[in-house]
């Protein structure tokens, strides 16, 4: 009996080391994906629209070896930078990875990566938002015998959800974008304490009016501290576009800048349904970021073109509404806006349901005055019952000041999973992946994303004096050509600042402003000889990448259409009004591949 039970306690101590071990085991791997989530993070401020990945490798012995993350659109992977940076001890390690990895359709550098780096095990925090991307990676790295544990699928608790959770809140721009036709947007306001009696039921209570965002004048300058501030500069700074209607244009005269001194600056957006706004307007200036103004059909016509000449973008509707605006906006590929509105236009964006998010900044300050301007105008709420519960309260005080954040909407829900188009596919082959005769493409990560010159695709290209140069992508090539031969020393300092640059867009943004603002550095011939630049680019980069060329070969008989709605000469415009003269340029060079692959073919036969 003595060693009976000497066995047993020494079987249910083996099994409680176990049980011990793969708890903590467990642990660690919630805590590298929280890890692989927050610097994922690390590009915000700095770039933008893209989505978030971040990739860490740890070793067996539970080192951390290598960290990653996308710096934007078009720029190299994050799990090829966790790899770079882990070198050989990849081998046998466990990569830990926010979301799926897919960041360009059409191109698998992330997963080839992880496979020939000799990464055995990788943990996957959410699987891809958009449908043609979605698995696509999972069944490509089990295919090569890696071990996918999926968060949610394989890992399933209360802590996992929380991780989980983790990388959907990082991600959640883009989780909108693949759940709705509309940006994630986020309302903003400061107001004061005036109607301090409701606050202890400010989750009911706050979109009914109380507290006041402006004195009764109208007067609304610095409610909030410098401190509260400094956030809105960074929300700023997170953001695609910044909104506001024609009141706060005419009232405050904002400048709208994110002055975080980082990269990237949020497009400024103004609605105004009857165009009534100053001639002079600091939005006017585009000296440093584009202004886009929306606003009813034939709206004062005069003005529209007033505007026009200062470089104002106009863009008009039959009906102006929020919802349109944001559908608008969504297939300019804008992930997330930021409303600093007014109330009357506050009002109307919730009544739509394109708000998702609310930050109010409540100062310790009392203005009092009846006709006072509240946060959000009037919804046609009479009982506190019908008042709007906000999700997931938040409260931080920030210097002075308390912010109290929420969601109006809940984070979409992307299970059950829904079958890709090529799972659906191997499912019924009855139903075609790709039936229609035309094929739309325009961000990196839209189906087709490769036919992009943003896709991060490097070319070799001569020089003027016959050497290949490398270029981190097409639109590097592009933007830099618009300066060369041009006899000035700042032309060629702006094609070295273009040529290396990070990202395809920061290269875009130093290519426009420069031509904006230095339009003499512009070579003379460079409206004429612009397609041909790019044609000769996108012709190296289908050329020198198999699949991409194989892509490419797989549309004929389709019509190829860069579906930008602002771009009229690039792209097809937003009701089919553009030059789309990049889908034709890939047409062009499609006809010249299959081409040479008839004559291939014809070649051969002979030879036979």
């Amino acid at each position: 009996m003595a060693l009976s039970f000497a066995v047993v306690a020494s079987s249910s101590s083996i099994m409680c080391k176990a049980i011990n071990a793969n708890n903590h085991s467990h642990l660690q791997d919630l805590s590298y994906i929280k890890r692989a989530a927050l610097i994922s993070d690390k590009s915000a401020g700095f770039t933008s629209p893209h989505p978030n990945f971040g990739c860490v490798i740890v070793t067996p012995s539970v080192e951390v070896v290598g960290e990653g993350y996308l710096y934007a659109q078009g720029t190299k992977p994050a799990e090829v930078l966790a790899v770079e940076a882990a070198g050989e001890r990849c081998r046998g390690a466990t990569a830990y990875v926010n979301m799926e990895p897919g960041d360009c359709h059409g191109d698998d550098t992330a997963v080839s990566a992880l496979v020939q780096a000799g990464i055995t095990r990788a943990v996957i925090g959410m699987r891809h938002p958009l449908q043609h991307l979605r698995g696509n990676a999972i069944r490509a790295l089990r295919s090569q015998g890696l071990q996918v544990d999926v968060l949610g699928e394989d890992m399933q608790s209360k802590l996992v959800e929380e991780a989980r959770k983790a990388c959907l809140l990082v991600n959640l721009p883009f989780v909108h974008r693949a759940a709705s036709r509309v940006p994630f947007s986020v309302l903003k306001y400061a107001m004061t304490l005036d109607a301090v009696k409701y606050m202890g039921h400010f989750r009911r209570c706050f979109l009914d009016g109380i507290g006041k965002i402006a004195a009764s004048s109208g007067h609304a300058a610095w409610i909030s501290s410098k401190l509260s501030r400094n956030r809105v500069f960074e929300l700023r700074g997170r953001s695609d576009a910044i909104i506001v209607g024609g009141n706060t244009v005419r009232r405050d005269n904002p400048r709208l800048t994110a002055r975080h001194g980082g990269g990237h600056m949020p497009i400024r957006i103004v609605l105004s349904q009857s165009l009534d706004l100053p001639e002079e307007a600091n939005l006017w200036d585009l000296s440093d970021v584009s202004t886009v103004v929306v606003t009813q059909r034939g709206a004062r016509r005069g003005f529209q073109r007033y505007l026009a000449s200062k470089g104002v973008e106009v863009v008009e509707f039959d009906i102006l509404n929020p919802r349109d605006v944001m559908e608008y906006f969504h297939d300019r590929g804008y992930l997330s806006i930021l409303w600093e509105c007014g109330g009357t236009l506050a009002a109307s964006a919730i009544s739509s349901g394109v708000i998702h998010k609310v930050f109010a900044f409540v100062a310790p300050k009392i203005i009092g005055g009846k006709n006072a301007p509240s946060p959000v105008g009037e919804l046609g709420m009479v009982e506190m019952s019908q008042a709007l519960d906000l999700i997931d309260v938040c409260f931080e005080q920030i210097g002075p000041d308390m912010l109290i954040s929420g969601f109006l909407q809940p984070i979409p829900d992307l299970t059950p999973t829904i079958p890709s188009e090529d799972e659906t596919f191997a499912i019924d082959p009855t139903v075609a992946p790709f039936e229609t005769s035309i094929i739309f493409f325009y961000k990196t990560w839209d189906l087709y994303g490769a036919f992009s010159n943003f896709s991060p695709h490097p070319i070799q290209m001569p020089d003027e004096d016959g050497n290949y140069v490398t270029w981190f992508s097409v639109e590097h090539y592009y933007q830099a050509n618009k300066f060369i031969g041009v006899s000035n020393p700042l032309a060629q300092d702006c094609i070295d600042k273009i040529k290396s640059a990070k990202s395809p867009e920061e290269a875009a943004r130093m290519g426009r402003l420069t031509q904006r603002r230095q339009p003499h550095l512009v070579r003379s011939d460079w409206e004429s000889v612009k397609i041909d630049v790019m044609y000769r680019a996108l012709k190296c980069k289908f050329s020198i990448y198999p699949h991409l060329n194989s892509m490419l070969l797989s549309t004929a008989g389709s019509v190829l259409v860069e579906a930008s709605p602002h771009d009229l000469f690039w792209g097809g415009g937003r009701d089919g009004e553009g030059l789309n003269y990049l889908g034709r340029l890939l047409m062009k060079l499609r006809s010249e591949f299959l081409g040479e692959s008839s004559a291939a073919s014809e070649n051969t036969c002979i030879a036979l």
